[in-house]
């Protein structure tokens, strides 16, 4: 590789690192200690065999404070375990357990589960112009004060949703490679202050760990429906409010919840699998330029780097540091994980192809259920 060429993909490792870098100093973060909260605030909790997760996940929204009107919807999507029975042990009228029912052609999974528990609540009355409905999923674990505080940044910037972005716990090998990855990637590509302002769709990112909306944001973007077929509905529910004229941003919640998304390599493989096709596009082709461009820019050089190349080091160093600022403001890992970072950019490359001949083969599933891509031919029809 000529040296200019070198030179070229350190610079653009070094522009993605300051990018970050600046990024993670304007991320919006909640009041250490927010106002209550007022409004009427419906959680909706959407469940598939999740037995072990879902008594946690409840106990800690029934112990959130500052919120004096909340509701609890736990929608069961045709679990096969005892997770029903764990949400009829607890003994809170403010908890609620809902089948969601078979999902009607056309709808995933879990985007019909969230859309039959904002339902639930309708018929209730809860979803007023100046209700608050938050989506919250069976892994994750919010802390006191997070709903309050979520609602601060919501209020306070007169936004319709924000996505805040939980603490990753990652344990083992393949999690502290891969997890770290996703608020690196937008922190690194998405100008956060720029799509805070912007109604422009493809200035999104969001993470349905943990959303919190406007009611009236949500009817504004459609609801679920408008995202009844997408893999990646998080994101999709955020561009549709856009497209509608709503503003929506990933914001810190490393100080108000955590989670652990996948527990070991098989399970990170399959989840990864079930939806970065759907990040990149269905296309092979566009599958391949994206792991072209991460292993360019975030993996040549550094190889380089140790055959001796001064331009190959910078780049791996500004890699590095990027990874550092993001942990440090998500609350990930630092040390000595940053240091992995090529290793992590190959793994995620080795998954988004993985996840993208799935796609084309039509062979995805997730929860014992092959994951449906309404309206395509090639692939399966069920989530």
């Amino acid at each position: 590789m000529s040296r200019r060429l070198l030179r070229l993909l350190a610079g653009l490792s070094v522009v993605g690192s300051v990018h970050a870098v600046l990024n993670m100093l304007l991320l919006r973060r909640p009041p250490a200690s927010p106002p209550p909260l007022c409004r009427t605030v419906t959680v909706v909790l959407p469940v598939r065999d999740e037995e072990d997760h879902v008594g946690g996940c409840v106990d800690a929204l029934l112990a959130q404070q500052g919120v004096a009107d909340l509701r609890v919807l736990v929608v069961d999507d045709g679990s096969t375990d005892d997770t029903a029975a764990r949400v009829r042990a607890i003994a809170d009228p403010r908890v609620r357990l809902l089948p969601a029912g078979p999902a009607p052609p056309g709808w995933l999974g879990k985007p019909w589960a969230c859309a039959a528990g904002v339902a639930a609540a309708g018929t209730e009355g809860r979803t007023g112009d100046d209700a608050v409905l938050a989506f919250v999923d069976a892994d994750v674990r919010l802390f006191p004060d997070a709903l309050a505080g979520a609602h601060a940044v919501l209020d306070a910037r007169e936004l319709d949703l924000v996505s805040p972005w939980p603490r990753p716990l990652a344990q083992g090998l393949a999690e502290r490679l891969v997890q770290p990855l996703a608020p690196w990637l937008w922190a690194t590509t998405l100008p956060v202050r720029l799509a805070e302002r912007s109604t422009r769709p493809s200035l999104a990112a969001a993470n349905g760990q943990f959303l919190m909306l406007t009611a009236r944001g949500y009817r504004r973007a459609g609801g679920h429906a408008a995202v009844r077929g997408e893999v990646l509905e998080d994101i999709a529910l955020l561009r549709a409010l856009k497209r509608a004229g709503g503003r929506g941003v990933p914001i810190d919640g490393s100080q108000l919840a955590a989670c652990r998304m996948y527990d070991g390599w098989p399970a990170l493989r399959a989840g990864y699998t079930k939806s970065l096709w759907a990040a990149v596009g269905s296309s092979p082709a566009a599958g391949l330029a994206a792991a072209a461009a991460l292993t360019a820019i975030w993996v040549v050089p550094p190889v380089a780097a140790l055959r001796g190349s001064g331009a190959g080091a910078v780049a791996y160093a500004a890699g590095v540091a990027g990874r550092l600022a993001v942990a440090a403001r998500t609350g990930g890992r630092l040390w000595p994980d940053a240091l992995a970072h090529p290793v992590s950019v190959l793994a995620l490359d080795v998954l988004m192809l993985q996840s993208v001949t799935a796609y084309r083969r039509g062979t995805l599933r997730w929860r014992g259920r092959p994951v449906v891509v309404p309206g395509d031919a090639a692939s399966p029809r069920r989530r």
